[in-house]
């Protein structure tokens, strides 16, 4: 097979891990193509709510070192909101608690102390934490990587070896089921509600004792409500009872979200896996394949982190 020049990568997958992974790679001068089989708009990655914290990923020590270092990155895209989609947002990790298992972020999350109780009435921790506008960001990350003098090809891929380069990294999420193949990356079903804000500017994320989880995110001109985990469950089309059940758990929060006017439904699939995988693979015929995939419900929150060390993977 002719595999091109000696520092040419393709990265298949154009979600927030791929488009990360290709800025990296291409900001240390490799030549670098995604392919990817939607637009950036049109990836998983679009649906998400994107408040930075680790979520439904495992290991969870790596997926800390990794979230911190995207953390700083995020820091400083959010000194230019407006260009880059990121903004810090104060907001409520409902049942967060420093003394147990959010102690790790203690030390490296300026600010983060406990919720007060007209804050949130419960155990909560209060935070000022990115909050990334998908429509933005994705569109702004696609152009720093062409920027960086990457190309983005439209292809419908049937199997990674069909990608000619030397290196091929691997970043589509829960289309690696097929791809690699591997059962074990699977999808956890989120449903969420976009309504008109009625004012509110902070976040809150909440877990009822029945389980069920409430979430709502102010983005420019809307407020994003959830959520859902439906772990094992395919269909991208919304549930009407699911979403009149996020409205009202989200209006037990904070009462005027019951009345706002909705604005659309979104459903997307986290692809979870016991483990990331993010390691490189020599294939027989002498090239690399290097993984990075399986971050469940934290692919914007690590995005960065892995990226930087899938393109320490890649080095020819």
């Amino acid at each position: 097979m002719e595999t091109g020049r000696s520092d040419e990568v393709i990265v298949v997958g154009g979600g927030v891990t791929g488009l990360t992974t290709a800025v990296v790679l291409a900001e240390r001068g490799l030549r670098v193509r995604v392919w990817t089989r939607d637009p950036v708009e049109r990836t998983t990655s679009a649906v998400a709510g994107a408040l930075w914290w680790p979520y439904r990923i495992e290991p969870v020590a790596l997926a800390r070192v990794w979230a911190l270092r995207s953390l700083a990155v995020y820091r400083e895209l959010a000194l230019r909101p407006e260009v880059t989609g990121v903004r810090m947002v104060e907001g409520v990790l409902g049942e967060g608690d420093l003394d147990g298992a959010d102690a790790w972020a203690a030390a490296q999350v300026p600010g983060l102390r406990r919720a007060r109780a007209e804050e949130y009435g419960g155990t909560g921790l209060w935070a000022r934490l990115p909050l990334i506008d998908m429509s933005t960001h994705l569109p702004w990350l696609r152009e720093r990587f062409l920027t960086a003098g990457g190309v983005v090809e439209t292809r419908t891929v049937s199997s990674l070896a069909q990608a000619p380069a030397p290196v091929v990294v691997n970043c589509t999420g829960l289309g690696a089921r097929e791809l690699v193949p591997d059962t074990a990356v699977r999808p956890v079903r989120g449903q969420l509600v976009v309504v008109e804000n009625p004012g509110i500017r902070t976040w809150v994320t909440s877990t009822e004792p029945s389980g069920e989880m409430a979430y709502f995110f102010p983005q420019p001109g809307r407020l994003v409500l959830g959520g859902t985990a439906e772990d094992g469950q395919w269909s991208l089309e919304p549930d009407p009872r699911v979403a009149e059940a996020i409205v009202q758990r989200c209006a037990r929060l904070r009462p005027e979200i019951a009345g706002a006017r909705i604005l659309d439904h979104r459903v997307g699939l986290r692809p979870v896996r016991d483990a990331v995988r993010l390691e490189r693979e020599p294939l027989p015929d002498g090239r690399a394949l290097v993984h990075n995939y399986g971050h469940g419900g934290a692919g914007v929150t690590v995005a960065w982190g892995c990226a930087e060390e899938a393109a320490a993977l890649a080095a020819p």
